[in-house]
C-alpha cells in the first residue's frame, strides 16, 4: 500500500501542478460515479481528494488532503488557522460520528472581552480586525484525531498535493481574485502583501500565479510532527506574537494552542420521513434548526421546482430553477422561528443548558407549527419556550456577518463518507498572517454584550468556551442505516437556510443533487425574506412582489453560495447503483468522481 501511494504521488503531483498552470473554470455537474466522489469549493481541491481516493485512501484522507489544498488556494475562506466540524459515516458498522474542532476563547478572554472602557461593544469592523478577535485554532488538532481513528494513508503523504502547490504555485481562482478586490485591507499584513499583492500594493488578478513559500514550509513541519507542528514550537510561538502585536491585542498565549483538544460527539440524529437525519449539535445551531424546520414541514410536501414557471421559461444553463411561491413563503416563515429560538437558547453545551430534545418535542414543534400562516408573514418571530428551558430565559443573541467558510462532502470506496465544514470566519479570517496563512476571527462568533436587560447571554464569551456556530454539515441515512445523502454549506448563519432548502429539494423534491444546489435560495433569518437574485433577474423580482403581498419585507441580491453535496442512488431493491456529486457554480467549486 505505502509504495502504490509513493507512486500514486508522483502521479498527484503532475495533476496539481497542471490545474496549478491554469485558471478555475465553471465545473459541469458530473456523472454518477460508481466508486468515490468528492465534491469540494475549488477544482484543485477536489482533483487532490481524487487522487487519494484513487490510491485507496479513506473519506478522511481525502477531507485532510482538500482542506489543506484549499488553505493554500482558497485562504480567504478556511485553513490551517480556524476551525470545523466533520462528520463521519462508517459503512461497515453504519454508524455516524461527530467531530468538533471548532475554535475556543483563550484562558485570558472575559464577557468584556469585545466592550470598550466605557462598557460599549466594540464597531464590528473594530473587532475583527483586532486580535481580540482570534480564537484558538482547532482544524488541524480535529483532523489528526480523525485522522488516528478513520485514515489509511500516511498522515505526511496528505499534505503532498497542496505544499506542492503553495511552493510551485497556482493560478489564482476567480474567487479568491475578487476577495482580494473585495477586502483589499489584507494587504496591511506583511505576510499577506508578499504573496498577494504585487509591488504597487495592486491585488493579484484571476490567473495570476500565486507562490507561498512560508505556507509551504509550515505544511511540512505539520506533515513531519503533526499537529504538535502547529500547536507547539515556534510556529505556535509566531501565532501567539501576531495576536499580541496588533493594536488591539488578543490573550492567545502558546499555552492556550498547546492545551486544545478536539471533540469527539454524539451526532444529533432524527428520523424524518423515511431517513434519519444526523448533524453536529451544540455549540452549532444549524443542524439542531435543521431539524426543527423538518419537522414543521406538512406531511406529503416537499421544496421541488415550479414547473408551470421552467415551462414558460428558457433557462440559461447557470440560471436558478424556478421556486413556488408557497414554499418561498414557507422557507421564510420557518427560518423566522427557528432564528428566534436559536438566538436565545444555542451556546457551547459545555457551559450553557441546551434544551436539545425540549426543541424538538413534538408538542412544541406543533406548537410553533401552528403559528405558519399561509396567508401572511408572521412577522419578527419570539422565542418560544420549550420543554426543559432554562430558568430565567437567558437574553436574545443577534446574527453577524461572515464570509470566509467552505464545505466539502466525499465518499470513499468503502462507502465511508465525510461531510466536512470548514471556517476562518471573516474574508482572510482577521486579516493577520503566521506562517503563510491567515488567522481566524471566530471570537467574534460570540454575543458582544453579556447580558440584555440583566439577563445573561447563552453565547456570552467566556474562557474556554466555543462560540456558537452555523455550520452544518449533514450526513443522511436511510431507515437501514445506508448511506443516502452528505451536504453542507458556507454562509455564515445564512448556511441553516441554504443547507434546509438544498436538503428538501434533493429528499423531499426529489431533485437531482446538483438542481437542489442550484435552486434560488430564499432565507430569512428573523427579519428581512432574502431571495437570491439582482436589479436584472424577472424572477426574483417577481418573487419578491409575491412575497411582499403576504406581508413580507423583502430583498434580493445575488448569493455568495458554498454548497456540496454527495447522493447515493440506489435501485427499488437497495442495490446502490452510484454516487451524484453537485458543486455550487456561485463559486470555484467542482465535484469529481469515478
Amino acid at each position: 500500500m505505502f509504495i502504490h501511494f509513493r507512486r500514486a504521488a508522483l502521479v498527484l503531483l503532475a495533476v496539481v501542478a497542471s490545474l496549478g498552470a491554469a485558471t478555475a473554470r465553471e465545473p459541469a455537474p458530473p456523472a454518477l460515479a460508481s466508486q468515490h466522489m468528492a465534491a469540494t469549493a475549488n477544482p484543485m481541491a477536489s482533483e487532490a481528494a481524487r487522487a487519494i481516493l484513487r490510491a485507496g485512501g479513506s473519506a478522511v484522507d481525502a477531507a485532510i488532503a482538500a482542506q489543506m489544498v484549499l488553505g493554500v488556494v482558497e485562504p480567504q475562506a478556511s485553513g490551517i488557522g480556524g476551525g470545523g466540524f466533520l462528520l463521519h459515516y462508517d459503512a461497515r458498522s453504519r454508524r455516524v460520528t461527530a467531530w468538533d474542532g471548532r475554535e475556543t476563547a483563550p484562558a485570558g478572554a472575559t464577557e468584556r472581552l469585545f466592550l470598550d472602557a466605557e462598557g460599549k461593544p466594540l464597531g464590528f469592523r473594530d473587532a475583527v480586525v483586532s486580535g481580540l478577535s482570534i480564537g484558538v485554532p482547532g482544524t488541524v488538532r480535529m483532523l489528526e484525531a480523525a485522522h488516528r481513528r478513520h485514515g489509511k494513508l500516511p498522515w505526511a503523504d496528505l499534505f503532498v498535493p497542496a505544499i506542492g502547490l503553495a511552493e510551485n504555485g497556482f493560478a489564482m481562482p476567480p474567487r479568491l481574485a475578487a476577495a482580494l478586490r473585495a477586502w483589499p485591507h489584507v494587504r496591511a499584513d506583511e505576510q499577506a502583501r508578499a504573496i498577494f499583492f504585487a509591488e504597487d500594493g495592486s491585488p493579484g488578478t484571476q490567473g495570476s500565479i500565486v507562490r507561498n513559500p512560508q505556507l509551504a514550509a509550515t505544511m511540512r513541519l505539520i506533515a513531519g510532527r503533526g499537529a504538535d507542528g502547529l500547536h507547539t514550537g515556534p510556529l505556535a510561538d509566531a501565532i501567539a506574537d501576531t495576536v499580541r502585536r496588533q493594536p488591539r491585542p488578543g490573550t492567545l498565549t502558546t499555552g492556550d494552542l498547546a492545551g486544545y483538544r478536539p471533540l469527539a460527539r454524539d451526532p444529533l440524529c432524527r428520523p424524518w420521513r423515511e431517513w434519519t437525519v444526523c448533524g453536529m449539535g451544540p455549540p452549532s445551531s444549524g443542524p439542531l434548526a435543521i431539524l426543527q424546520a423538518l419537522a414543521m414541514l406538512p406531511a406529503g410536501s416537499g421544496i421541488g421546482d415550479d414547473p408551470a414557471v421552467d415551462a414558460q421559461t428558457t433557462r440559461r444553463p447557470t440560471s436558478r430553477p424556478a421556486l413556488a411561491i408557497a414554499d418561498a413563503h414557507w422557507l421564510a416563515e420557518t427560518g423566522r422561528l427557528i432564528f428566534a429560538d436559536r438566538g436565545r437558547y444555542l451556546g457551547d453545551p459545555g457551559f450553557v443548558a441546551v434544551p436539545v430534545d425540549g426543541l424538538l418535542d413534538p408538542a412544541y414543534i406543533a406548537d410553533r407549527t401552528s403559528l405558519v400562516r399561509k396567508d401572511r408573514a408572521l412577522g419578527k418571530a419570539e422565542p418560544g419556550l420549550p420543554p426543559g428551558a432554562p430558568g430565567g430565559n437567558a437574553g436574545d443573541g443577534t446574527v453577524k456577518p461572515e464570509r470566509g467558510t467552505s464545505h466539502l462532502s466525499i465518499v470513499d470506496r468503502d462507502g465511508n463518507v465525510v461531510s466536512f465544514t470548514t471556517t476562518i470566519e471573516g474574508p482572510f479570517g482577521a486579516g493577520h498572517f503566521a506562517g503563510g496563512f491567515p488567522l481566524n476571527n471566530e471570537l467574534t462568533d460570540f454575543d458582544f454584550t453579556p447580558s440584555v436587560d440583566g439577563r445573561p447571554l447563552a453565547n456570552r464569551v467566556q474562557a474556554g468556551k466555543r462560540p456558537r456556530s452555523s455550520m452544518s454539515p449533514l450526513i443522511v441515512l436511510d431507515r437501514e442505516g445506508r448511506f443516502v445523502l452528505a451536504i453542507g454549506s458556507a454562509g455564515g448563519a445564512r448556511i441553516v437556510g441554504n443547507v434546509l432548502q438544498a436538503t428538501l429539494a434533493a429528499l423531499a423534491g426529489n431533485l437531482p443533487i446538483q438542481r437542489a444546489i442550484d435552486q434560488r435560495r430564499v432565507l430569512n433569518r428573523n427579519g428581512v425574506t432574502e431571495i437570491e437574485g439582482g436589479p436584472d433577474d424577472a424572477e426574483s423580482l417577481t418573487l419578491a412582489e409575491a412575497l411582499g403581498k403576504l406581508g413580507h419585507a423583502t430583498t434580493t441580491a445575488p448569493h455568495a453560495g458554498g454548497l456540496h453535496g454527495v447522493r447515493a442512488r440506489r435501485a427499488a431493491d437497495g442495490t446502490l447503483l452510484g454516487y451524484e456529486g453537485g458543486a455550487d457554480r456561485r463559486r470555484d467549486g467542482a465535484a469529481l468522481g469515478d
